[in-house]
């Protein structure tokens, strides 16, 4: 079994490399190649090209280990280690040009479900702005090399809460009418548009905390571990790890002044 350092150098060096590729394209020009679950659901040749190469990088160094990717599927391996990944993530933003988009790495031990695994490294490389966060289990999390450590405690109404919304219309909708029972009782919130940078900030102590329901293993398989390693508490519905059915992420003694009121939001919104 390889160390965690050794999969974390392989995460890093593969994200790196297709971020570049995402930042040439984009340059380039960007092309639309298909929708997935709606018409607001894009998918880019540029992600399809950033995960081939990551695909290929990984399978070349680490033939044995399974795959779990955003745009290609899954392929199991015979290790015990799956690489779950978001060549693109926040593609609408990358879409648009805005600069808050990044591509997510990370290797898992036993099966590649949020609900079992054991999330062992993961990067996540903005490559408009340079940014690079790492962490691997029980060696805590970076930014460009520097430790992370969450912001100290603070109080619910003074907190900046980070969000996100489903591509579907109706799933919007749910979740604009839960986002107004809460923005009353924060500071204020954010929708950057991409998990793996919103669970980053929060280990960044850019945001005090974060939720969103209804990701993909992809969208917080690295982003949980830098946010779990920076300090923060990691949770998802009840008390299953986080999942779809819910990711909270925040500070701890935060976590447990927000984490009820999400509980309580969603408990009736069955996926």
């Amino acid at each position: 079994m390889p160390s965690n350092a050794e999969l974390l150098a392989i995460a890093l060096n593969v994200a790196r490399r297709a971020g570049e590729v995402a930042r040439q394209r984009r340059a380039d020009g960007v092309e639309v190649a298909a929708t997935k679950s709606s018409l607001v659901d894009i998918v880019t040749q540029a992600d399809r090209e950033a995960e081939n190469l990551i695909r290929s990088a990984i399978s070349a160094a680490r033939p044995n280990d399974g795959f779990l990717g955003e745009e290609s599927g899954g392929g199991e391996g015979t290790s015990g280690l799956t690489w779950v990944v978001d060549p693109i993530d926040g593609t609408v933003n990358y879409f648009y040009g805005i600069p808050s988009y990044a591509v997510s790495v990370a290797v898992v031990e036993g099966d590649p479900d949020p609900l079992t695994w054991r999330t062992l490294a993961g990067a996540v490389v903005n490559p408009v702005n340079g940014e690079i966060y790492t962490a691997s289990a029980g060696g805590g999390a970076h930014l460009n090399g520097e430790r992370l450590r969450v912001k100290e405690s603070t109080d619910l109404e003074l907190a900046l809460v980070g969000t996100g919304f489903g591509y579907d219309a109706q799933v919007r909708e749910k979740q604009a009418r839960i986002l107004v029972e809460l923005i009353g009782k924060v500071r204020d919130v954010r929708r950057i548009g991409a998990a793996s940078l919103d669970l980053c900030n929060v280990a960044a102590g850019r945001l005090d905390a974060y939720y969103e329901r209804g990701l993909n293993p992809w969208d917080h398989a690295a982003g949980a571990l830098i946010a779990r390693e920076a300090g923060a508490t990691v949770g998802g519905l009840g008390d299953a790890p986080a999942s779809a059915a819910l990711i909270v992420a925040a500070q701890p003694g935060l976590y447990a002044q927000l984490d009820p009121l999400i509980q309580a939001a969603f408990a009736d919104w069955v996926l």
